[in-house]
């Protein structure tokens, strides 16, 4: 079942709130390099600088899958997994880096912990901050200013949220996404879920602020779900709204961590 995102507030180690290096202290000589994460369900991806994007597949670990609907389900499995990657590609982890990972909407205290356990077996950095996946989406297809309707529909994992300037106002998410089409579930019952989960954000007596302004723009969608015309088509038929593909929407989320990591690194207190 979908579950409401409410307005974003305080989130430990988040990136964006323009003091989220308060914590790192010292002369400003040696900026920490900056490594973006994204651990979907489907695919595991870094960015390491200005290396290209490394992906391994996650999907077809059926009988111990590493990450499930979002969630890390195997942490040993999953680090192991991204220092082989890094190992494979001949990719120098630099020492005491500054990593921004993506999360879902709603993810918990205990995901963030996992995920960080994870993060310090591998790269041992010296800050891990987190960003919410659509928001690293909306920064990185470009489309970050102003009110904006965002859907990242994953490998097992959907999320549709309202945005001003790359702030999350609200969101649903939903435990459904491109995987389930080889389990029974169809395109057109994940574009009906969708297109519910927008109507709940954007329509009657409880939208939430910004949604107007959000609906006049389109949509902009990310993920796999983004690469199937007959998904985007019914989903504009569903919505009445225009449907946008993001530019590289598999990589979209990493683009944006990625740009949060640089620019994080770059703040005077990261020295």
């Amino acid at each position: 079942m979908p579950v409401v995102q409410a307005p974003t507030g305080r989130q430990p180690d988040t990136v964006g709130t323009g003091s989220e290096l308060s914590g790192i202290v010292g002369p400003a000589t040696t900026r920490p390099s900056p490594i973006a994460v994204d651990l979907g369900s489907g695919q595991l991806r870094i960015r390491v600088g200005s290396h290209a994007t490394l992906t391994t597949l996650v999907g077809d670990r059926r009988i111990r899958p590493l990450v499930r609907r979002g969630q890390i389900v195997d942490g040993p499995g999953c680090a192991t997994a991204l220092t082989q990657l890094l190992r494979q590609h001949h990719v120098t982890v630099p020492a005491r880096p500054l990593i921004v990972a993506c999360r879902p909407l709603l993810a918990t205290a205990a995901d963030h912990d996992t995920t960080r356990r994870v993060l310090d077996a591998v790269f041992a950095p010296a800050r891990l901050l987190f960003i919410d996946t659509v928001r690293a989406a909306a920064i990185g297809a470009g489309a970050g200013a102003g009110a904006l309707l965002v859907a990242d529909i994953g490998a097992q994992l959907t999320e549709v949220a309202v945005l001003r300037d790359s702030q999350v106002v609200a969101g649903r998410r939903v435990d459904l996404g491109t995987g389930d089409l080889a389990h029974g579930t169809t395109v057109g019952m994940l574009a009906d879920t969708l297109a519910r989960l927008v109507r709940e954000l954007t329509l009657g007596a409880k939208a939430v602020p910004s949604a107007a302004t959000a609906l006049s723009r389109g949509m902009v969608i990310v993920g796999d779900g983004a690469t199937r015309p007959n998904l985007r088509d019914r989903l504009a038929a569903l919505t009445g709204i225009p449907v946008h593909r993001a530019a590289g929407p598999r990589t979209a989320a990493l683009t944006g961590a990625s740009l949060a990591a640089a620019a994080a690194a770059r703040h005077p207190a990261a020295g």
